[in-house]
């Protein structure tokens, strides 16, 4: 068995680009190699800004030796037909053909040995062609070079068994020599194989294994904001993006002029990671410190003071702009930018962003009826405020930061930290890690927004596809979901998509579908929470349930109840009621959804059955009516009884044709029954 190593040297390669490169290189080989039967023990991959290394244990040095065999012509066929294939099959004579007995009689096969191919010259062929299949999401050509990478390629490291694979990609020739860090090595390294390889380039400062790069990044990061008593803030993505700029990473901390901390922090913190990928550190209270970690790629004599200067003073000059705007736009109201909104375009068939706010604003101040604590004033003001920031400078230097600002210049303005709070939260959450508004005003401003995109967009037929969703809605809708759920709101949604659709004055109402989209959005929602998809299923096809809270109550006890030894059994009945319906049903041409006569009842178990039937039907309607979904479900359980009885000592098909209609009448009604509290036909197994 043998090593084969790959490595692809080129320009820098996005950081965003490395890790998914890489793997689709590794998969891409691999399926390649096993199509040409060659198997393997491992097969890992490594990238850097610079390098995409593929190494592979396990190989052998040639491909099995394979028997292939061609069924021919019948022993009784043509001259013709039997030349024809000694020909196709390079055979001298008929002697050197097999004869087979098969169903239809003798038949000729070709019968060759085909010695495996050296696995050297499979990787000649299957390794550029794996390279050229590779999927980047943006790539280009150089030179004269017809052939596409992400960036021009500088040289290409392929090894076998130690030996050069020879073969040309993009005009550079492999071979088995790589390059150490840009700046802190020169000259050509000679390898044999992955071990040698990742040696030799650390030595030659290039960690080779993104996670290393990250760990050390992350571990020194945090020794530095220790040692001034600070704690780093945390950014995951921030530290991915890092990891794949640097090949050998140093860590420095710099200074930030006390000059810039009267600007909110988070236009800093945004700043620095955008523009600069720097790392923010934070005090004891969780405030942005006067400190800040920078990794460079390279070693100075000078430990890095130079690199420390030189970003501090960058940063100054970032960090004045975000100033300037700052103090620019306190210089007016927020209210007295929110005219601007209306030469902001929200979509061309919707109108602009004053026309939304108006929309918004009326239906935050209807849903304030249903939300405890929810001053109408303070939400009228909140839903008129909350995209004024969008016509600010800060915002336009900084587009994540929008809600936010507008939170600080709200309090400037001397609004209340409820209508400012609102402004900044309005968009939440934008997905299932994000905080979900808990506030009083926050969320109907919040609701209302979200329920006026998701209706508008529905409305001119601009609705999610299975690949696509340009607007989001379906982030808008588990944003509602959240909402709702989470702050117990009991709302119509039927009731807030027409209201909203009143507002907008365009195309039909769309409720009735957008309410099948949040059936959908529910299940993804409810089953990271373990909740059956065809238990909701079950409820939602009772139709007209569009008050999520209630919905997913009645959905929780349903799931209790058929968690029962009761419900299990009661499930099976129902299933064995529905068959003998269907079945009879079709057969006779007509519905025995009717009540039974009681007249004809001919044994203690119709009666029981019956009469329990009646006596529970009752209670679950009165328990579903009133909410109280778990005694609905205690009266479904003492159905269990009788029902197993019946089945048991009764012979649902009688001789007499009347008492046979009686007893599927008497079936139907446990479908009736059962079907008060969700449909049963729906859920599975």
């Amino acid at each position: 068995m043998a090593e084969l190593l790959l490595e692809i040297l080129s320009e820098e390669i996005p950081a965003g680009m490395q890790n998914r490169a890489a793997e689709d290189l590794r998969r891409l080989i691999c399926a390649a190699l096993k199509t040409a039967g060659l198997t393997h023990s491992q097969a890992a991959v490594y990238s850097t800004p610079r390098r995409i290394t593929l190494v592979i244990d396990g190989l052998p040095v040639s491909q099995p030796d394979i028997k292939e065999e061609k069924k021919g012509p019948s022993v009784n066929a043509p001259e013709q037909a039997l030349q024809g294939f000694l020909k196709g099959n390079g055979l001298a004579s008929i002697d050197q053909a097999e004869i087979r007995e098969l169903p239809k009689g003798k038949f000729y096969f070709a019968v060759t040995d085909k010695k495996g191919q050296a696995t050297a010259e499979v990787l000649r062929t299957l390794l550029p062609a794996a390279m050229v299949a590779l999927p980047w999401p943006k790539s280009m050509r150089w030179g004269n070079e017809s052939q596409r990478w992400v960036r021009p390629i500088h040289l290409i490291v392929c090894l076998f068994d130690k030996a050069v694979v020879p073969f040309a990609f993009a005009g550079v020739t492999t071979g088995n020599q790589t390059r150490g860090h840009r700046f802190l090595s020169d000259g050509p390294i000679a390898v044999d194989g992955f071990a040698a390889y990742a040696e030799k380039l650390r030595a030659a400062q290039v960690l080779i294994d993104p996670a290393a790069r990250r760990q050390l990044i992350e571990d020194g990061a945090l020794r530095l904001a220790a040692a001034e008593g600070l704690t780093l803030k945390d950014d995951p993505g921030l530290l991915d993006e890092v990891t794949g700029l640097v090949e050998w990473p140093v860590v420095h901390m710099g200074s930030i002029d006390d000059a810039f901390m009267d600007v909110p922090q988070e236009a800093l913190i945004s700043s620095m990671r955008k523009h600069q990928k720097y790392f923010s550190c934070l005090d004891a209270d969780g405030r942005l410190a006067t400190r800040f970690v920078v990794v460079a790629n390279t070693e100075t004599p000078d430990n890095g003071a130079q690199v420390i200067a030189g970003n501090e003073r960058v940063l100054r000059a970032r960090l004045s702009d975000a100033k300037f705007f700052w103090d620019q736009d306190r210089k007016t109201s927020l209210a007295a930018k929110a005219p601007a909104l209306k030469d902001r375009v929200f979509h061309a068939k919707l109108g602009t962003l004053d026309e939304k706010i108006d929309r918004v604003q009326a239906l935050a101040a209807g849903i304030a009826s249903a939300v405890t604590g929810a001053d109408k004033d303070r939400v009228r003001s909140a839903a008129r405020l909350a995209k004024a920031d969008l016509s600010s400078g800060m915002v336009a230097e900084f587009p994540d930061l929008q809600g936010i600002i507008g939170r600080y210049y709200a309090l400037h303005d001397g609004e209340s930290p409820e209508v400012a709070d609102a402004i900044a939260e309005h968009y939440s959450p934008v997905g299932p890690n994000d905080m979900c508004p808990t506030k009083p005003v926050s969320v109907c401003v919040a609701l209302a927004d979200k329920i006026d995109t998701l209706v508008g967009f529905f409305a001119i037929d601009e609705k999610p596809t299975g690949s696509k969703d340009p607007y989001a809605l379906r982030r808008a809708a588990l944003g509602i979901i959240r909402l709702i759920i989470e702050n117990n709101l009991r709302l119509s949604l039927l009731g807030l998509f027409e209201k909203s659709h009143h507002l907008y004055g365009i195309g039909e109402n769309p409720g009735r579908d957008l309410l099948a989209f949040f059936a959908d959005r529910l299940k993804v929602h409810l089953k990271d929470q373990g909740v059956r998809h065809d238990h909701m299923d079950a409820v939602f096809a009772l139709g007209g349930e569009d008050d999520l809270v209630r919905l997913i109550a009645r959905v929780a006890a349903l799931s209790g109840f058929l968690a029962t030894d009761d419900g299990e059994n009661l499930l099976t009945a129902y299933r064995r009621a529905a068959n003998i319906l269907r079945i009879e049903e079709k057969k006779d041409g007509c519905s025995y959804g009717f009540p039974p006569d009681a007249s004809l009842y001919q044994t203690d178990e119709e009666n029981a059955l019956s009469a329990g039937l009646q006596a529970e039907s009752d209670v679950i309607a009165r328990a579903v009516e009133t909410e109280n979904f778990a005694a609905a479900m205690q009266s479904l359980a003492k159905l269990r009884g009788p029902v197993d009885a019946f089945f048991e000592n009764v012979t649902v098909n009688a001789d007499d044709a009347a008492v046979r209609e009686n007893r599927l009448k008497l079936l139907s009604r446990i479908s009736s029954a059962l079907d008060g509290v969700a449909d049963f036909s729906k859920i599975d197994g």
